[in-house]
Order: structure tokens, then C-alpha cells, then sequence
């Protein structure tokens, strides 16, 4: 097995970031200091280019296929991407496949200068004949004690463009060490087979409904048991004056017309014009693209429940007799002088 190499300094930083470093012998890519610490990409710029670099090539980079793989979102992604398109570290191109059907190549730069450079030379440089070869072409070029061949003057060499990166693995660089004095030698390292790829976990099922499921049933617009014309008013000049304190619900007079029932059931039941434009305006979802089906659902949905019912009052009578008041549905006299009147027409059950 190899040994772990960790180096760290000798003396430690009084601030700032201490680097314990392990010697790597696999699982790792080569990333340029260019994208981890370029100034003008954002962070989660940075980490999706060091992501993509990361990545063997064919691998799938679309924005859903990232989203499924990271907790942020297709708009976040969408931008990250861009960024890295900006800076030319990423590019995206759409070319056409078989069968008449399009298809996005994008290509990933580690060194975007040095890519522009090559694509702007466009051609290949001079072969450069190596020392040992001008070597032989001197002695073959005449026999011994000929007139000196004329010097083989050494093609300077010319500026081979640089290959255009496609993909590069990232690598933590390794401290520069100072030499020891006595360095031992390296223990040979066993070569470790690289681990299989895995592919990334296919995103979930999302939960939508099929087009043929059953749905369930629409609750009907509420209208009140008593309608009056003062009610369906009143709820009228409600639903028309929303705007004024909630500029998105700005209604047809179609859409008026279609709500007042609804409102005006509110009110019969006791709800005050303030609770009920609180009630179907509050917290409207973005982009709110329709307002009256959106009421008509919160105005079904959110009701409130009846008033309990009134406890009959019985009114207060006067005793025709006595004057005393009792409670009764008609006037008469009180049970005190009914009870009397009863005992003077018949014999008094107590004998007296």
C-alpha cells in the first residue's frame, strides 16, 4: 500500500487558511486557479465549472439534468451557466444530427485565453528536427576530408498553438517543499484501479397528475339565503374598489358581475368588508395570471361558517289583574292570578 504523504507548514499562520495537504493517488482533477479564483464569476459559478470539469466526457450537463443533481434551482443553474459561457469557460453550440433533429454541444475550457489564441492561428506549425537526427544528417552528408558540410542551422522553433482543452480533471497542487538535505526515496506507489463510474441517480417521478385522472369536484359559488338588493351593492362596490389596495386584482365588470354572489354570501353571514378583502386578496401567488379564478376559488373555500341561530325572546306582558309583568306570547294575566282565579271558581284542592 502506499504511504500517505501529509505536508503542512512548520509554522502555522497567525490568520487565514492553514492547507493539509495528502499526497493524491487517485479520485482527483487538474483545476486552473483561473476558474477557482476568477474575480468576475460568482461563487456558485466557480463550483458548477469546477463540477463540469470534474466530469468524464459524454456526461449530461443540461440545466435539468443539474438540477436533479443539486439542491438549487433551474433559474440558478440557468445563470451559473451563463456566467461560465461569459467568461469562456464553457460553449454551447446546437448542430444538426441525424434525422433532420438538432442537438447542443457544449465543450469545456480550462484555459479560455489560450483556447482563443489557437483558434485564431488556425494552422499547423513546423516538424522541429530533434539534435540527434541533425546529427546523422551532418556525417551522411559527404566523405571524410571533403570540403565541411554547411552547418545544419537548428529551425527556430515556431509557436505551436496550444491544443484546445475539452476536458481536464482537477488536482489540489501539491506545496512547494523545500529540499532536504537527505531525501529519502519515495516507496513505489501500487497503482489502484480507478473506481467505475456511476452515474448519477435518476431524477424522481414528479408528482403530476395524469391528463386522465379524475378531479376532484368543484365547489360551487356560495349566495346568500336572503339576498337583498342593498347585499348584492354592497358586494358590488367591494369587488369594484380591490385594486385600490391590491393593484392585481383589477376586474372585468363580467367578472364583477360573476362574484358578487359570492361576496354578498360573505357579508350575510356576518363578515366585515375589511376581513373579506383581506381574506381573497392576501398573499396572491407570482405571476398571478388569473385574479376572478382565483377569488371565485378563496370566496368557495374560505367561508365562514353561519352565525348560530337566535335564541327566541319571549316579550314582557303586564297582568291585567295585578300589573305584574310576565314573560308571554300574548298578554293576559300572570300565573299567580290565573292559579287564583282557578281557586275561586272550583273547590281549592287543599281545602282551605
Amino acid at each position: 500500500m502506499d504511504t500517505q504523504q501529509v505536508s503542512a507548514p512548520s509554522r502555522a499562520p497567525s490568520a487565514g487558511v492553514v492547507h493539509i495537504n495528502i499526497r493524491l493517488t487517485d479520485g482527483y482533477t487538474v483545476i486552473s486557479n483561473r476558474l477557482s479564483q476568477h474575480r468576475g464569476l460568482s461563487l456558485l459559478a466557480i463550483g458548477l465549472g469546477t463540477y463540469i470539469q470534474s466530469l468524464p466526457d459524454g456526461w449530461r450537463i443540461g440545466v435539468k439534468a443539474l438540477a436533479a443533481r443539486f439542491p438549487e434551482s433551474e433559474v440558478r443553474i440557468a445563470a451559473a451557466l451563463r456566467e461560465l459561457e461569459q467568461h469562456g469557460f464553457l460553449r454551447r453550440t446546437r448542430e444538426r444530427v441525424g434525422g433532420g433533429r438538432l442537438a447542443t454541444r457544449t465543450e469545456s475550457y480550462n484555459h479560455p485565453e489560450a483556447a482563443v489564441r489557437g483558434r485564431g492561428r488556425g494552422r499547423p506549425a513546423a516538424p522541429v528536427v530533434p539534435a540527434a537526427a541533425r546529427a546523422v544528417l551532418v556525417a551522411a552528408a559527404g566523405p571524410a576530408g571533403g570540403p565541411a558540410p554547411e552547418p545544419v542551422r537548428e529551425p527556430e522553433p515556431a509557436r505551436v498553438p496550444e491544443p484546445e482543452p475539452v476536458r481536464v480533471a482537477v488536482l489540489e497542487s501539491e506545496p512547494v517543499r523545500a529540499p532536504l538535505p537527505e531525501p529519502e526515496p519515495e516507496p513505489v506507489p501500487v497503482p489502484v484501479p480507478a473506481p467505475a463510474l456511476v452515474p448519477a441517480p435518476a431524477p424522481g417521478p414528479r408528482l403530476v397528475p395524469t391528463p386522465t385522472a379524475p378531479r376532484k369536484p368543484r365547489v360551487p359559488l356560495p349566495a346568500p339565503q336572503r339576498p337583498t338588493e342593498g347585499l348584492y351593492a354592497a358586494a358590488a362596490g367591494l369587488l369594484a374598489g380591490l385594486h385600490r389596495t391590491a393593484p392585481l386584482f383589477l376586474l372585468s365588470e363580467e367578472d364583477v358581475r360573476g362574484l358578487v354572489p359570492g361576496v354578498a354570501a360573505w357579508l350575510e353571514r356576518g363578515a366585515r368588508p375589511d376581513a373579506v378583502r383581506a381574506a381573497i386578496t392576501d398573499d396572491p401567488p407570482v405571476p398571478l395570471r388569473h385574479p376572478a379564478k382565483l377569488l371565485r376559488h378563496r370566496l368557495a373555500t374560505l367561508i365562514p361558517p353561519p352565525p348560530p341561530a337566535a335564541v327566541p325572546v319571549v316579550p314582557l306582558q303586564n297582568c291585567d289583574h295585578c300589573d305584574r309583568a310576565f314573560r308571554s306570547s300574548v298578554p293576559g294575566r300572570c300565573r299567580g292570578c290565573r292559579d287564583a282565579r282557578a281557586c275561586a271558581d272550583a273547590p281549592c284542592p287543599t281545602g282551605s
